[in-house]
């Protein structure tokens, strides 16, 4: 199923005009800021104006009056400058940090809006690389290069000037030289853009690397692969160094070639200027003025080289991160959503099936499940179990058939209030680098602290939390590092107790863990499911047998349904894996009776 659809080349000019609509936001700034660089550049200007009077007034014809003038000149000029200089990188570096911020939270706002399914599809270093490095990169094309080739525009308007005013003849023979030093700009910035798009997939590459391996230690070292790890490592970095050194080549070369365009125009000026000079037709002092100001002229065009650079690298940002912003899902909000309200609910499974990009994976699913019924879900891994209970929450939708949940299909539903009927314990227990308290609170941050604690004993949690140094104040570490497993899974039944949601879905919340954990687990499990619709989907057959019903899910369809024992008398399906696990009522730690009495 097509979950994804990304927007075409022709959206390339909405996500501009998205961008621009950032800038008119700061658009009082913006023009102060231009203010600035308008008194800048006409300060750079005013210095090689003044090159003809300090050399043709003090020099030549002695004037002692124009030698107290110039210097105060001088002065005013530099300090007028400074403060311009102050101002624009001021305004200019608050705007630009203020466009990255808003596309930083649209980004990772939108990135947290997306389905399951882009997540599957995605590196979770990839995206990390779009939120920080991607953003950054545009960072300083807006903070930066913008602000420096609008600056640089403006001295050279100003410089321009000064140029025609002092001899239009000599600097239309200099402007001949223009046009082939922009050449450079152009065609090396397409280069640096594409080497730069290249460059910010493969760093997006390393940090998913990064991400996994880093997370992965354990596995690493327990196998022994610390040096093929290091090995892949290099073999990224040394992709990474290649596609950087093309990016330098690109950039360093545009330099030189304008160095050198400019020197030939700067030669044609010295033979040009200077014979006029001889001959008597212009005087030194406008021959160097003009001279200064073709000197200032050239380091501002060859400046807008580099900038563009700058510019490209950050155009090259802005597509990957707006290829990421133009991701839509196909779990839309309904126009005119039901509000679901708390209460015990009945869910029903009617021709349900579900298609996941090319593979069917759920085929006619019909399930009708009570208030308050406990049906398990069991089955060979891959079978479509955790598939089918994705469905419930709308982490996916439905290809064909409905959910229904009281008679209303899930999708007419507001999805904020669908997930709020429904608690998950999975397998994996998701925690967060953060209190044990926040943790539990996770979803409900309402709770008071009476209420955490009372779901943390429900959870048969709250004994270990109190010999934690700082009790439910405790930090947990990087996705609860510093707690075992059983406690964790602890942790995560007392969250689910908390939100006191009416419809609970358990993916083998016990499979990973050893007997003793696994005992409290139940005993915390067996608290968290009294009077809820639960759906459990269970690995160890041992611990279903309170269960009202049993189905098992085969290549992605309902084979058999009903209680254990009546699955036991059939000697289906059931019957071939009950024997595998060779179950026997030992084990068996729950009691039916105690989970169906409602709370």
């Amino acid at each position: 199923m097509a979950i994804l659809k990304k927007i075409s080349k022709p959206a390339l000019r909405d996500r501009h005009k998205r961008i621009l609509a950032l800038v008119k936001e700061n658009r009082f700034r913006l023009f102060l800021a231009m203010v600035c660089m308008l008194v800048m550049a006409a300060a750079t200007s005013a210095t090689a104006f003044l090159v003809k009077p300090v050399l043709d007034d003090i020099f030549l014809n002695k004037d002692t009056m124009m030698l107290k003038i110039i210097p105060l000149a001088v002065i005013l000029i530099y300090l007028l400058r400074g403060l311009a200089t102050y101002g624009q990188d001021y305004l200019m570096n608050y705007v630009g940090e203020s466009i990255i911020r808003r596309l930083r939270d649209d980004l990772y706002s939108h990135i947290q809006d997306l389905p399951i399914a882009f997540f599957h599809k995605e590196k979770t270093g990839v995206l990390m690389s779009r939120v920080t490095g991607d953003v950054g990169i545009v960072k300083t094309m807006v903070s930066t290069a913008v602000t420096s080739s609008l600056k640089d525009c403006f001295t050279i308007v100003g410089l321009t000037s000064v140029i025609f005013y002092r001899d239009w003849k000599m600097a239309l023979f200099a402007f001949v030289i223009l046009p082939l030093a922009f050449y450079p700009i152009v065609e090396f910035g397409r280069r640096v853009r594409r080497i730069s798009t290249g460059w910010q997939e493969a760093v997006g590459d390393l940090n998913s690397f990064l991400h996994e391996t880093f997370a992965g230690n354990k596995i690493v070292k327990a196998f022994g692969m610390e040096q093929y790890e290091k090995e892949r490592f290099y073999e990224r970095t040394l992709g990474l160094f290649k596609l950087e050194m093309k990016a330098v080549i690109a950039r360093s070369l545009s330099s030189p070639i304008m160095e050198f365009l400019g020197g030939l125009g700067i030669a044609f000026i010295i033979w040009y200027g200077g014979s006029k000079v001889l001959a008597g037709t212009s005087t030194a002092g406008t021959f160097f003025s003009f001279m200064a100001a073709v000197l200032m002229l050239y380091d501002p065009i060859k400046k807008l080289s580099g900038l563009n650079n700058a510019v490209q690298q950050g155009l090259a940002a802005v597509d990957r991160i707006f290829d990421v912003m133009e991701t839509k899902s196909e779990i839309k909000e309904p126009k005119n959503p039901v509000v679901l309200k708390r209460g015990p609910h009945r869910v029903a499974f009617e021709n349900v099936f579900f298609k996941y990009e090319e593979d069917i994976i759920l085929k006619d699913i019909n399930l009708d499940v009570q208030a308050g019924e406990i049906l398990a879900l069991v089955g060979m891994s891959g079978g479509g179990k955790t598939s089918l209970v994705n469905l419930l929450p709308r982490f996916y939708d439905v290809t064909e058939g409905a959910i229904l949940i009281d008679g209303d299909d899930i999708r007419k539903a507001s999805i904020s209030s669908l997930r709020d009927q429904m608690a998950i314990v999975t397998q994996e227990p998701i925690l967060f680098n953060d209190s044990v308290r926040n943790n539990i609170a996770y979803g409900n941050y309402r709770a008071s602290d009476e209420e955490i604690q009372r779901a943390a004993k429900a959870a048969y949690a709250y004994d270990f939390i109190q010999s934690f140094p700082g009790k439910f104040d405790t930090n947990i570490g990087e996705l609860g590092a510093r707690l075992s497993g059983g406690e964790k899974q602890r942790i995560c039944i007392a969250r689910a107790l908390l939100k006191d949601a009416p419809i609970l879905i358990l993916d083998e919340a016990t499979s990973s863990l050893d007997a003793e954990s696994e005992m409290l687990v139940q005993k915390a499990l067996e608290n968290l499911m009294k009077g809820r619709t639960t759906f459990v989907i269970a690995h160890r057959l041992s611990t279903i047998d309170y269960a009202d019903r049993i189905i098992v899910v085969v290549n992605g369809q309902v084979v058999e349904e009903g209680t254990q024992a009546e699955l036991i008398a059939r000697q289906g399906e059931f019957f071939k894996l009950y024997q595998m696990q060779n179950v026997n009522n030992q084990d068996r730690t729950f009691q039916p009776e105690s989970i169906r009495t409602n709370p």
